[in-house]
C-alpha cells in the first residue's frame, strides 16, 4: 500500500516539505546533509517504534523551528471506502517527547499505525548488523515480525513494561511483594509466549523462502533463534528474582534471544563475512522478507534503502533494481543521480538540498 502524499512540517531540517511519490521507486538524491535520509526517517515514523535512527521524540524536531514537528501522509489503500487512509504522526511544542498519532483524523495508538503501514529499512549504520551487539540482530528480527504479525508490537511493549515494573520491584530494599511480582511474572510470561513465537515462526518462515531464491548477487541466509528457547519463564523468573535483583535485570527471557545468521554457501557465520558479504547477505534477507510479507498480507511491506546503490558494485547494483522493479513503493536515496541511472522512467525522481524538495 504505498504512499502518495508525504508532508512534513518543522521535522529535521525540513520547514515545510511535500512530496507526492508515485507506486514504485521514489528516488532522492542530493548532497551530504541536505536531507534525504530526513524524508525516510519521516516515512518510518508512520510505524511503531522510533524509526530508523532510533532516537527520542524530541530530538527530531527542526533545531530553529517551535519545538515540534509533524508528519502527514496519505496512503493507498483496498480496506478503506474511498481508497485512501490519512496517517499523521508528530509532537507538540508543549510536549515534544510524546508521540501523538492520528489515523484519518482520530488520535490512535502508536501501534495501531502496523495495522495499515509495513515498512522495512536499511541505513549504512546496518551494514555490520551481523558483527554487532544481539539486541540490534534482535530489534531488526522484531521489525521483520511486526510486518507479518501487526501484533507482535502490542506484546512487546505489554512484556517490556511488566520487565521495567518487575526490575523496579526487585531493587526495592525492603524486598518485592511476591505477589505482585508473580503477577508481573506471569504478565511476562504470557507476552513473552508470543514474542518468542511469532518470532520463531518469522525464521521459519523467511528460511523456507530463502531456500526458494537463487544464489545469486545476494546469497541464501540460514536463520535460527539463539540464546531463550521458551519453556516456564513464569517458572524460570520467579527461581531466578535473587540473580536479577543483584545484577538489576531479567536475565532470563525472549530479551535474551539472538538472531543467527549464516551463509549458506560458505557454511559460515555472517559476522565472519567481509563488508561487502555482510551487506549483500542484508540485502538478500530483505528481498526475501518483502516478498514473503507480499504473499502474506497481499501488499508489500515499503522498503526505504539509504545510500545502499553507492556501496555496490555495477553489476550487483544491476541485479538489485531487477529484483525491486515492481516489488511495490522503495524508496532509495544517493548524493549522485546517475547512481540510478538504470532505473526506467516510471520511477519518481526528487532533488533534495537545504531541506528543501523538488521533482528532479
Amino acid at each position: 500500500m504505498p504512499l502518495t502524499r508525504l508532508s512534513l512540517t518543522d521535522f529535521r531540517n525540513h520547514r515545510d516539505a511535500l512530496i507526492e511519490p508515485g507506486p514504485g521507486f521514489v528516488l532522492l538524491s542530493g548532497p551530504n546533509g541536505a536531507g534525504k535520509t530526513n524524508v525516510l526517517e519521516a516515512v518510518s515514523l508512520l510505524t511503531p517504534g522510533r524509526g530508523l535512527r532510533q532516537v527520542s521524540i524530541s530530538d527530531m524536531a527542526r533545531s530553529e523551528g517551535p519545538g515540534g514537528f509533524g508528519i502527514a501522509a496519505k496512503l493507498q489503500s483496498f480496506a478503506n471506502t474511498n481508497g485512501v487512509v490519512e496517517l499523521g504522526t508528530g509532537a507538540s511544542p508543549t510536549a515534544p517527547d510524546r508521540r501523538q498519532v492520528r489515523i484519518n483524523g482520530t488520535p490512535a495508538s502508536v501501534n495501531s499505525l502496523s495495522e495499515w503501514l509495513s515498512a522495512l529499512w536499511l541505513t549504512p549504520a546496518m551494514d555490520r548488523l551481523f558483527a554487532d551487539s544481539a539486541g540490534n540482530r534482535r530489534r531488526f528480527l522484531d521489525r521483520l515480525t511486526l510486518a507479518l504479525d501487526p501484533g507482535h508490537a502490542t506484546h512487546a511493549a505489554r512484556y517490556e513494561a511488566a520487565m521495567r515494573a518487575r526490575n523496579k520491584l526487585l531493587a526495592e530494599p525492603e524486598g518485592a511483594d511476591p505477589h505482585w511480582l508473580a503477577a508481573l511474572e506471569v504478565g511476562m510470561a504470557e507476552h513473552g509466549a508470543a514474542l518468542g513465537k511469532a518470532r520463531a515462526c518469522t525464521v521459519a518462515a523467511l528460511t523456507e523462502a530463502m531456500a526458494e531464491l537463487p544464489d545469486d548477487d545476494f546469497p541464501r541466509a540460514a536463520l535460527a533463534l539463539d540464546g531463550w528457547n521458551g519453556g516456564a519463564l513464569a517458572t524460570d523468573l520467579k527461581a531466578s528474582r535473587g540473580r536479577d535483583a543483584a545484577a538489576g535485570r531479567a536475565t532470563v527471557g525472549p530479551h535474551r534471544q539472538d538472531l543467527a545468521v549464516t551463509h549458506v554457501a560458505k557454511g559460515q557465520r555472517a559476522a565472519r563475512g567481509s563488508t561487502g558479504e555482510q551487506k549483500a547477505l542484508l540485502l538478500g534477507l530483505v528481498l526475501a522478507h518483502a516478498e514473503l510479507v507480499a504473499d502474506c498480507r497481499g501488499a508489500p511491506p515499503i522498503l526505504l534503502l539509504d545510500e545502499v546503490a553507492a556501496h555496490l558494485d555495477p553489476a550487483r547494483r544491476a541485479a538489485l533494481f531487477a529484483r525491486l522493479e515492481g516489488r511495490g513503493q522503495v524508496w532509495m536515496t544517493a548524493t549522485e543521480p546517475n547512481l540510478f541511472a538504470d532505473i526506467g522512467p516510471s520511477a519518481s525522481r526528487f532533488h533534495v538540498e537545504a531541506g528543501a524538495i523538488s521533482p528532479a
